[in-house]
């Protein structure tokens, strides 16, 4: 059987290699000991690096540029399988993930082509179940690679704003992410360390004071200036981006360390998380700055509910006690996986002064236990490890006698949920009939956003992940169909914009000729686009209907003759 598996090998490379127009001889091996060859025949270069700060996660791999353009070769980095397929219209595309022979698993995002073989299956797939989703698994003997093979091209496909590879190397066995660029330090250059440019102080509420207040203070690093004065036990957190050589990008910091009077008192280091550790992210950085000013601050200390492995502290979780009216010298030390460093000093002067009791809103939920908020026509229920912190929860309903619902400001800040939590809102009047046309919605700076829900006996019910302010809303407009580029229809290029301003788009399909056609969605720019015109009989007329439903069960269908 191997050897059958191995002239099948040497034909599928020689196929793919005709196909795609890329050499046949195989890069060198890394260095010695390095399981891993490169994954271009070019040099690598990053545009973004592994435990960068993204929305609600870490960014799980590493970026690396494809010279502007979409289309070059991938080559498969150790002897492995293709073990799994997925397609999605934002997230990673259309990605791979290979299996290998040492324990890990290599992913790779925003594909914009398979191999021949994986293609067919796929595109069989989806024509059969009349859907342009995808996620198929697969045995080692359906899809075998050799190292250095080429099993793919890169491409801009899913939630990606310009050509790149996105790849990941996980643990096979519990799908830990480890950092790829220490499989290929030796391939890319980087002598340039990281920058930090503001430090954040946080007095802890009833316990410390920072500038006479209990309110954080942003401070920043490149002006020099008085002290800032403090009392009692306070905190920090540093706004900081590393940078590598021949690039403009900034990219995540690998590791930061925080001595106060030279003691260490905190160390970040960035280079391996779980799956369910990956919302961590939102109890390690300031969730609050970025949610309101999408401004990334990393606490120098550690949240009673974060149990995220990579971080490290002193006896007090990296909190500082400034009980003496004399200087404290905090000093940051931030490297990359390079070994460059850069530090920064600051002084906290010590200055007693009267420290604010700590006030209790009306509800106060603990970290460490379940927690249930109840209003008229409200329930949220909290479970046990939901929170990283104890919330002093400023909880409020706002009643008009005429809407569908009250009003339930859950709190007055963002404060996010580890995993959905059950809500649950009553329904006061009912302007339509159906019940299924009713949605819980989020309403956050004079915007609104959809948080799903089904109704049942009179209470509309979801699932949340941060506190704010939640109500029930009536979703009775159906989506909207845009046709584009109508002169070039009778060559395949079919494209629309399709957008839900409410709930969202859950299902499309779009039929030429009575025929399922496979159109593939981007949720980037809300954009339909025909994927096999080829398909499509050339000289003849054609009768193409699109249909489009949302998440409350609105349809929009539109006929088209061309």
């Amino acid at each position: 059987m191997n050897g059958i598996y191995s002239l099948k090998n040497k034909i599928r490379s020689l196929v793919l290699a005709t196909i795609v127009g890329c050499p046949l001889a195989l890069p060198a091996q890394e260095t010695p000991g390095n399981p891993f060859v490169s994954p271009f025949d070019f040099p690598l270069l990053l545009s973004g690096n592994f435990g960068e700060l993204r929305a609600n996660h870490f960014h799980g791999g590493v970026d690396f540029k494809t010279q502007g353009v979409v289309g070059k070769p991938i080559r498969c980095i150790a002897d492995g399988y293709i073990s799994r397929v997925t397609v999605t219209p934002g997230g990673y595309g259309q990605a791979v993930y290979i299996t290998h022979d040492n324990g890990l698993t290599s992913v790779y995002g925003h594909l914009h082509q398979f191999m021949t073989e994986v293609g067919k299956v796929v595109e069989a797939y989806q024509y059969e179940n009349e859907t342009f989703a995808v996620d198929l698994k697969f045995g080692p003997e359906q899809f075998p690679l050799k190292q250095g093979e080429v099993f793919a091209l890169a491409g801009n496909e899913g939630y990606s704003f310009g050509p790149h590879l996105h790849m990941e190397i996980r643990k096979t066995d519990t799908g830990e992410y480890i950092d790829p660029l220490q499989f290929y330090t030796g391939r890319i250059k980087d002598t340039t360390a990281p920058r930090a440019t503001h430090v954040i102080l946080y007095p802890q509420a009833g316990k410390g004071v920072v500038a006479g207040s209990s309110q954080k203070k942003i401070v920043p690093l490149n002006a020099p200036g008085t002290p800032v004065e403090a009392w009692g036990k306070i905190a920090a957190g540093i706004k900081a981006y590393d940078y590598m050589d021949g690039t403009s990008n900034s990219y995540g910091v690998r590791s930061v360390t925080l001595y106060v009077d030279s003691v260490e008192v905190f160390r970040s280091t960035v280079d391996g998380f779980l799956p369910d550790e990956n919302r961590m992210i939102n109890a390690w950085t300031d969730y609050e700055e970025y949610a309101t000013r999408s401004s990334w601050f990393m606490r120098s200390w550690i949240l009673p509910g974060n149990t995220w492995r990579m971080l490290q502290a002193d006896e007090d979780g990296g909190v500082v006690t400034i009980n003496e009216e004399r200087p404290y010298v905090f000093r940051y030390v931030l490297e990359d996986l390079y070994g460059n460093r850069r530090t920064y000093r600051f002084t906290v002067q010590g200055k007693e002064q009267a420290i604010e009791p700590l006030q209790r809103g009306n509800h106060y939920l603990k970290w460490n236990q379940g927690n249930v908020i109840q209003q008229p026509g409200m329930e949220l229920v909290i479970p046990k490890g939901m929170l990283y912190d104890d919330v002093d929860l400023n909880c409020k309903v706002i009643a008009d006698s005429l809407d569908i619902s009250f009003d339930y400001q859950l709190h007055d800040r963002p404060v996010p949920l580890h995993a959905g939590c059950p809500l649950v809102i009553g329904v006061r009047n009912y302007p339509v009939t159906d019940m299924s046309k009713y949605y819980v919605v989020r309403k956050h700076k004079g915007r609104k956003a959809s948080a799903g829900g089904y109704f049942e006996e009179g209470f509309m019910h979801t699932n949340i992940r941060e506190l704010g302010t939640y109500s029930v809303a009536i979703d009775t407009i159906a989506p909207r169909i845009v046709p584009l580029n109508k002169p070039q229809w009778k060559t395949g290029n079919i494209q629309f914009k399709i957008r839900d301003a409410e709930t969202g788009i859950k299902v499309y399909k779009v039929y030429i000729d009575g025929q399922f056609a496979l159109f593939k969605f981007s949720s980037k720019n809300a954009r339909l686009s025909h994927v096999h015109p080829g398909r499509m009989k050339k000289g003849v007329p054609h009768r193409m209907e699109v249909v489009i439903t949302d998440y409350c069960g609105n349809v929009a269908r539109e006929e088209y003759q061309f």
